[in-house]
């Protein structure tokens, strides 16, 4: 087993694929954190977070179904499901158990899952751990995906989908995915990661990409996010209805099993769902910041111009470029993502920057003139 492991690492230097842990200084441009909103250093989330510690400990004890649940996660659902529009909501102890657990209580032998090819690896595993017969389609390929539907001989399925994608940034078609998943007779997954507390209508900015349309409230619909991202905190949750809520409080082993998510969290994200209703401003300043973003280093990413959400990402010509690339910019003070394989397939190396609402114009220029000087040698 020693040699085998000293063998990968051979590999994975060979390949440049080493990955360690970023500490970064406080002072450089965070253009790589999920902190859209700018909310995990607010001081009205630490207070809320220092009080339900104070009140109910750091930990929570144990799981859900024994003694982990306190009000705190009852209101944290009762506000989630409120604000994104949804029939329940049922908080897991992070975004990653939240997909495994709702694909699992929903796969099983009986079950075929359908899946776009660029879904999160958190689903991907859902899908391993279900037993259920797995088919992927071309990304964001609506037709596709009803084609591999239409022959199927399973009694039920499960359409996989996610509203903002992670790595490019790009959006699902989701009303022409909800007409296949009506014609099929099967469940929309979709993963709202990325989406909650950025996207959404003018009346409801932050709800996330369902909110506000003809999917909401939806019976096939089912929907999962991250309290992680835009709500600054930690932890995890299925958003659907009351029926699915209680087939997972039986059924959803990350769940039942799992200690519950940590009362300062909860408190941290109850907090944090309050201020995205009252500050509107703050998911609006993402899409601003994100569309400057966008126009500064447009000769280096077209598509990104065409981003929906917070995720703007930059293709590199290999592994070992978007590696030199990262370094060279955290030298001078920009942080940016890298995504190398096998985070990404082979060939789709890229830098991903994520916009949020604290950025200022000046930091935004910055990074803009330190990352186009940087891109430009790599051509």
């Amino acid at each position: 087993m020693e040699s085998w492991l000293d063998a990968q690492a051979v590999v994975r230097e060979r390949r440049g694929l080493v990955r360690t842990p970023s500490v970064v200084d406080a002072g450089v441009v965070d253009l790589a954190s999920n902190d859209y909103l700018g909310l995990a250093k607010d001081p009205r989330l630490a207070e809320a977070a220092a009080r339900a510690a104070r009140r109910y400990g750091t930990g929570a004890t144990s799981s859900r179904l024994v003694a982990g649940t306190t009000a705190l996660h009852l209101e944290l659902e009762d506000a989630l499901a409120g604000f994104a529009q949804s029939g329940a909501a049922l908080v897991f102890s992070s975004g990653y158990l939240a997909n495994l657990g709702v694909i699992t209580a929903l796969g099983g032998p009986g079950t075929l899952i359908v899946a776009d090819e660029h879904c999160h690896a958190s689903m991907i595993d859902g899908f391993r751990l279900s037993r259920s017969e797995l088919r992927s389609f071309r990304h964001n390929d609506a037709a596709e995906a009803s084609r591999l539907l239409a022959g199927r001989t399973q009694p039920r399925a499960l359409l996989a989908v996610e509203s903002i994608y992670s790595v490019g940034g790009d959006s699902a078609p989701l009303e022409d995915l909800l007409t296949v998943a009506e014609e099929h007779d099967c469940m929309l997954l979709i993963d709202e990661a990325h989406s909650l507390g950025v996207s959404g209508t003018g009346f409801c900015p932050g709800a996330g990409a369902v909110a506000g349309t003809r999917l909401s409230g939806h019976p096939a619909v089912v929907r999962t996010a991250t309290l992680s991202k835009a709500l600054g905190s930690q932890g995890g949750a299925v958003l659907g209805s009351e029926p699915l809520r209680e087939h997972l409080l039986n059924r959803a082993r990350s769940f039942i099993f799992d200690t519950a998510l940590a009362p300062p969290a909860a408190a941290a994200a109850l907090t944090a769902v309050g201020i995205i209703r009252d500050e509107p401003w703050r998911p609006e300043a993402v899409h601003h910041n994100a569309a400057a973003l966008a126009a500064g280093l447009s000769p280096f990413s077209p598509a990104a111009e065409r981003s929906p959400g917070a995720v703007q990402s930059m293709p590199m010509v290999s592994a070992e470029a978007a590696v030199q690339a990262r370094k060279a910019a955290l030298l001078e003070g920009v942080h940016v993502g890298c995504f190398r394989p096998p985070s990404v397939p082979d060939g789709g190396s890229r830098l991903r920057l994520t916009a949020r609402a604290t950025l200022t114009s000046d930091e935004i220029h910055y990074a803009c003139a330190v990352l186009r000087r940087i891109l430009e040698e790599t051509r």
